[in-house]
C-alpha cells in the first residue's frame, strides 16, 4: 500500500469518527434542553404530547433514542419537523440546500479567483502604490461586515443604475449581488495570504536560481511561487467554503433566498428540534468533507506531506 492510500484512509477515520463525535454530542445536547420539540404548541393538551411523545419514540429510555436516532442518520432519515407541516427534514432541506450551495460555491470560485490575482500582483508590486490599494481592498473586505456590502450593492446596482434585481430568487441573475456581497471575505483572506506567501517564496534561493534559468518576472511567480503559496490559503478557504455553502442568514434575508440559513433561523425559533439536528449534522458533513479535500490537495500541492504522514503509520 502507497504512502497516499494510507494518507487517505487514515484521514477517512478521522472523518468519520469526528462525524460520529459531533453526531453524539448533538443529540445529548438537545436532551438536555426542556421540553420537546411541540411542547410551545399551547394548543396540545398533556395527553396529545404524551401520544406524540409514544408515536415518536419520545417516551423510551434516551440510549434507545440515541441508537435509533444513529440509526436513522446512517440510512439519512433526520426525523419528522413538528413545525413545518409535520414534513421530513431531509425534503425541507433538500428543497433549501440548492439555493446555498449555489450562493457559496459562486461566492468562494470568485472571491478566491479574484482574490488570488490581486495578492499575486500586489507581491510582485511590493512598496508600490498597487500594493497598498489591495492591501486597502483586503482591510476593507474582512474589517466591514457582508451585509453591509450587500446593501451598498443594493443601493447601486438595484435602485439607482437599475442593473440587478434587489432581490428575490428566480434565475442566475438574482444570484450575482448576494454573491458578490459574500465573496468580499474570501477575496480579502485570499488576498492577504497569496500577498504575504509570495513575498517570503519571491524572496527564496530556487526562485533565484529559477530567474538565473531565465525564467521571466512573471512565469516564476505563477510556475513556482503561487504553487507554494497556496498551502496556507487551502487551510482558510475549506472552513470559509462550508460557511458560505451552508448560507449566510444575514445575506439570505436580505436578498430573500429560500436557503437553508433561513431554515435555521426559523428553526431554531420554533424549537424544531429535528431540523436543528439535521442542520448542524450537515454543517458536520460538508465540514469535515471539505477538510478531507483540502487534506487530499495538500497531498498533491506538496507531495511531501503524504510521504511524511505515510512514513509515521
Amino acid at each position: 500500500m502507497n504512502s497516499f492510500v494510507k494518507y487517505l484512509l487514515k484521514r477517512i477515520l478521522f472523518m468519520v469518527i469526528t462525524l460520529w463525535l459531533i453526531a453524539t454530542i448533538t443529540f445529548f445536547l438537545m436532551k438536555l434542553l426542556p421540553g420537546t420539540p411541540y411542547t410551545n404548541q399551547e394548543r396540545l393538551s398533556p395527553e396529545v404530547i404524551a401520544q406524540l411523545n409514544a408515536q415518536n419514540g419520545l417516551d423510551q429510555p434516551v440510549i434507545v433514542q440515541y441508537w435509533l436516532y444513529l440509526k436513522n442518520l446512517v440510512t439519512g432519515n433526520f426525523g419528522i419537523s413538528f413545525q413545518f407541516q409535520n414534513q421530513p427534514v431531509a425534503n425541507l432541506l433538500s428543497a433549501r440546500i440548492g439555493p446555498s450551495l449555489q450562493l457559496g460555491a459562486q461566492a468562494i470560485i470568485l472571491g478566491t479567483f479574484v482574490g488570488i490575482i490581486l495578492g499575486t500582483i500586489s507581491a510582485m508590486r511590493q512598496n508600490t502604490w498597487i500594493d497598498s490599494l489591495a492591501t486597502l481592498v483586503a482591510i476593507l473586505g474582512r474589517s466591514i461586515p457582508n451585509f453591509v456590502f450587500a446593501v451598498i450593492l443594493q443601493y447601486l446596482f438595484s435602485i439607482k443604475w437599475q442593473i440587478l434585481p434587489i432581490a428575490k430568487w428566480d434565475g442566475f441573475i438574482y444570484t450575482i449581488l448576494p454573491s458578490v456581497a459574500l465573496a468580499m471575505s474570501p477575496l480579502a483572506d485570499s488576498a492577504r495570504f497569496i500577498r504575504t506567501e509570495m513575498v517570503e517564496v519571491l524572496h527564496s534561493d530556487y526562485v533565484e536560481l529559477a530567474r538565473a534559468k531565465g525564467l521571466s518576472r512573471w512565469q516564476v511567480a505563477f510556475r513556482h511561487g503561487l504553487r507554494n503559496s497556496l498551502i496556507p490559503l487551502l487551510t482558510l478557504l475549506g472552513p470559509l467554503a462550508v460557511g458560505l455553502m451552508t448560507g449566510s442568514l444575514v445575506i439570505e434575508n436580505i436578498f430573500a433566498v429560500p436557503g437553508i440559513g433561513d431554515q435555521f433561523t426559523k428553526s431554531i425559533l420554533t424549537n424544531d428540534y429535528p431540523t436543528i439536528m439535521a442542520v448542524t449534522i450537515l454543517y458536520s458533513v460538508m465540514l469535515v468533507t471539505v477538510i478531507l479535500i483540502v487534506d487530499i490537495l495538500y497531498g498533491i500541492v506538496d507531495p511531501r506531506i503524504r510521504v511524511s504522514e505515510g512514513s509515521k503509520s
